[in-house]
């Protein structure tokens, strides 16, 4: 890989950090299920992509590094919507007399 290309990369990866940082430190708390959600979407792609990745033939680290991908993809995702189903059954109403 050429040098020029790797700090490249380096620096979107280090700018994106500091950004993550600063856009998720702004947000409410009443706007954290919203944005759970939106990330179980992109863990949903990231999944397509592993699973992608962990299907190319002749690539042995390629495999293995998809096939983990494809786990913590898959724990993501599953962990995001209970996560935010367990927030969203805060908001409903509760009927006078039923058991919690």
């Amino acid at each position: 890989m050429d040098p020029s290309t790797l700090i490249f990369l380096l620096f979107v990866l280090v700018l994106s950090i500091f950004l993550g940082v600063e856009l998720i430190s702004k947000v409410p708390a009443t706007l954290h299920t919203p944005l759970m959600s939106g990330s179980n979407a992109i863990s949903g792609i990231t999944l397509v992509g592993a699973i992608l990745s962990a299907g190319t033939p002749n690539n042995n680290i390629s495999t293995l590094l998809g096939t983990l991908a494809v786990a913590f993809a898959t724990i993501n995702v599953i962990g995001g919507y209970l996560v935010t189903d367990r927030m969203l059954a805060m908001f409903k109403k509760k009927t006078p007399g039923a058991k919690k």
